[in-house]
């Protein structure tokens, strides 16, 4: 199955399965073999994993890559495992493919052919770097939740411009909404999102 990168959910898609949790979602795809489902699903946290691994990876092609790297590894791994807590459960696969990634990169050398003292340093780097970023999971999460509770044309609008990075003119030709509309779904869902966010962040803190 292939699942194009910040493509925008098709409204038909999203009016059948919008309404549906996770765990509905992945029962339609076990019971039903409902390859629409499960990618309908995937794409549910797509900006979410997409946020963590240009976080984790610092690259956006790496980051794509990574992506749809672990898109494919859970369509392969989804039927082995009785996943209760889907969110998580993914974002788990995202986080240790990125470790891996980023453990290639920093120890290239058999362990054997590292000095004990430059290993512990590296590690000590490794875990300071991972301590840092995972500050800013929450703030990931957090907006990952907001995208997903805007009206359909402010989110769309949002994917369009800042993950597709195409202009107003671009975004109109493909969506078929005026010069203001497009600015007026963007703004107001960037204000929508962001008091979305603060109301989160508060909650979480009190």
């Amino acid at each position: 199955m292939h699942l194009a990168l910040y493509k925008p959910l098709l409204l038909n898609a999203e009016k059948k399965y919008k309404h549906l949790s996770d765990q509905d979602l992945l029962a339609e795809y076990r019971q039903q073999r409902n390859k629409d489902a499960l990618g309908f699903l995937l794409q549910r946290y797509t900006l979410l994993l997409l946020g963590v691994c240009m976080k984790y990876l610092k690259h956006e092609e790496e980051a794509r890559d990574a992506v749809q790297q672990v898109f494919s590894k859970t369509i392969v791994e989804i039927d082995k495992y009785h996943v209760e807590h889907f969110k998580s459960w993914l974002y788990t696969i995202a986080r240790n493919h990125c470790f891996m990634q980023l453990r290639n990169k920093m120890y290239p050398l058999p362990e054997d052919a590292i000095e004990k003292e430059g290993n512990s340093m590296q590690q000590e780097i490794f875990d300071e770097t991972l301590g840092r970023i995972k500050e800013k999971e929450k703030l990931l999460e957090y907006l990952e939740d907001a995208m997903q509770h805007l009206q359909t044309n402010q989110r769309e609008c949002l994917s369009l411009f800042y993950l597709e990075k195409l202009s107003y003119r671009q975004i109109g030709e493909k969506t078929s909404l005026s010069l203001l509309q497009i600015k007026s779904f963007i703004q107001n869902g960037k204000r929508n999102m962001r008091l979305m966010i603060e109301k989160k962040m508060k909650e979480n803190a009190s």
